[in-house]
């Protein structure tokens, strides 16, 4: 413990006794710090939040979905501190003055790239910060830039918002009006081969159909026909079932009815059942069967007694008649058609050559067609999308936070900086002046003597001044503390000479 504590008094002696050597080091150590702390121009900041809202009915009805401006946005966020952009807040703002040259500009470009940050803070809430530091300018003039920047940002990002789909959106219709008249010419001269062939064979083409179309649309009618001839069959056979049930004649009303009578009334009973539907399995059915079977031999053995014609009988077979010649109508229309359907296959199988090329012409006339369509389809759907999005803005843009005015630097530190300037400053002068010591073979204490030389040491002699060689030293004390107070006067002098520049930009 006491060798330590010798060591501390011998490095303390060994500082003081080159204190002036110390002071001059700590004196040019933080000249030259603070003069380089000063070279180290102010980095002003400025901030700005702008909100953007997507929510539209019509554009979702147009097809322009949030998803779509989403997407949007996040490409300008990525695109907005692009060089193009950046090389536009150059040009707009004070930066460029002095850009004479294309190698500037790109340097200058890179250098503000690095300073520009585009953050979303939430789902449609964007921050823009921008940096701004040039040594050859005021602050108050990198306070201004720093503004101008951000304000600039601003108006780039509103404008490829709100303005910069309306030339991407004029490009996209003449690229479609393009793509509309090359197939506008092929739709035409495949048109014009189709004339051409139709009218060198008429005999594939009637009605401006052709052959194949016609094949299947008599097909097609063939196939209803057979079905209403089915059904027209069936109601035929109805009404015939319900004319076997059907008496011709009514029992005159002098017979008092009797066994004719019964037997006309039982098979009208029994038509009825019929007409509703009844088969001849039901028991109503099978009942009235067989009374009529026994009221036949009854009646027959009334003798010959006259009756009325039957109305309902007649009635039926004017039925009947209509429903015959709508069978004969059907079969007869049936006829013409088979026989049309057989007639353009054997002129098929007879002309295959013929057939094939007229159906390739017609397919690929038909698939122009329906590009075509498609496409102006497509470009009215496209030229809707592109007035709403002009017209009818879909996306709200508006400036949470302006572009806020620097007051202070955020950038250096300087009273930090030149506080720690002095603190290296005097730090230096005080190992300069204990390496000196610890260089030069002097010993401080009489322990440090007798460790060297192994001898015993007896004492040591004081240093004795007279009165001349104690006023001068009084006199370089008073130098050296006055030397020392400057250098503390000149870092509070630099402290007050940066807040008054502060204050100055505010």
């Amino acid at each position: 413990m006491n060798t330590i504590y010798d060591e501390l008094r011998s490095a303390i002696f060994s500082v003081w006794h080159r204190r002036w050597l110390a002071l001059a080091v700590a004196w040019a150590v933080c000249l030259l710090g603070w003069l380089v702390v000063a070279m180290v121009p102010n980095t002003y900041e400025s901030r700005a939040r702008i909100s953007v809202q997507l929510d539209d009915a019509l554009s979702e009805v147009t097809g322009v979905g949030v998803g779509d401006r989403k997407r949007d946005i996040e490409r300008v966020q990525q695109t907005l501190t692009s060089a193009v952009n950046l090389e536009k807040v150059v040009r707009a703002t004070a930066i460029g003055e002095d850009i004479t040259t294309p190698k500037q500009m790109e340097t200058t470009v890179l250098g503000l790239a690095k300073k520009i940050k585009v953050e979303n803070e939430k789902e449609n809430l964007f921050e823009i910060t921008a940096e701004f530091a040039d040594g050859s300018r005021s602050d108050a003039e990198n306070a201004k830039i720093a503004q101008d920047i951000v304000q600039k940002l601003i108006d780039i990002f509103r404008e490829e918002n709100l303005a910069g789909n309306r030339g991407e959106m004029t490009q996209s219709l003449d690229f479609m009006n393009q793509q509309l008249d090359q197939r506008q010419k092929e739709l035409e001269a495949a048109e014009q081969k189709r004339l051409t062939f139709e009218a060198a064979n008429p005999d594939l083409i009637q009605g401006g159909a052709s052959a194949l179309q016609r094949l299947e649309n008599s097909r097609a009618e063939l196939r209803g026909i057979d079905a209403d001839l089915a059904a027209a069959q069936s109601a035929l056979a109805a009404i015939n079932g319900q004319l076997a049930g059907t008496p011709q004649t009514l029992p005159g009303m002098g017979a008092q009815g009797g066994a004719r009578g019964a037997l006309a009334e039982t098979q009208a009973i029994l038509a009825g059942m019929r007409a509703r539907g009844l088969t001849d399995n039901h028991p109503d059915v099978i009942a009235a069967k067989n009374q009529i079977n026994a009221l036949r031999g009854a009646a027959a053995s009334e003798g010959g007694a006259g009756g009325v014609p039957n109305p309902a009988y007649t009635s039926l077979q004017s039925i009947k008649a209509e429903r015959q010649a709508n069978v004969q109508s059907l079969m007869a229309r049936r006829a013409a058609i088979q026989s049309d359907v057989t007639r353009i296959t054997s002129a098929q199988i007879s002309n295959p050559e013929l057939a094939a090329e007229h159906q390739r012409i017609s397919r690929d006339y038909d698939v122009l067609k329906q590009q075509y369509d498609e496409l102006l389809r497509n470009r009215e759907e496209l030229r809707l999308r592109g007035q709403v999005q002009t017209e009818h803005n879909a996306m709200k843009f508006n400036v949470i936070d302006p572009p806020t005015t620097p007051r202070s630097p955020v950038a250096p530190n300087r009273p930090l900086l030149l506080f720690a300037v002095l603190v290296v400053g005097i730090g230096a002068g005080v190992g300069a002046a204990f390496a000196i010591g610890q260089l030069r073979s002097t010993f401080a204490t009489t322990a440090r003597l007798e460790r060297a030389t192994g001898l015993p040491v007896l004492g040591a002699i004081s240093q004795t001044l007279n009165d001349t060689a104690r006023a001068l030293r009084k006199r370089r004390m008073k130098q050296f503390y006055m030397a020392g107070a400057a250098l503390g006067g000149i870092f509070v002098l630099l402290l007050a000479a940066e807040i008054v520049q502060v204050s100055m930009v505010a």
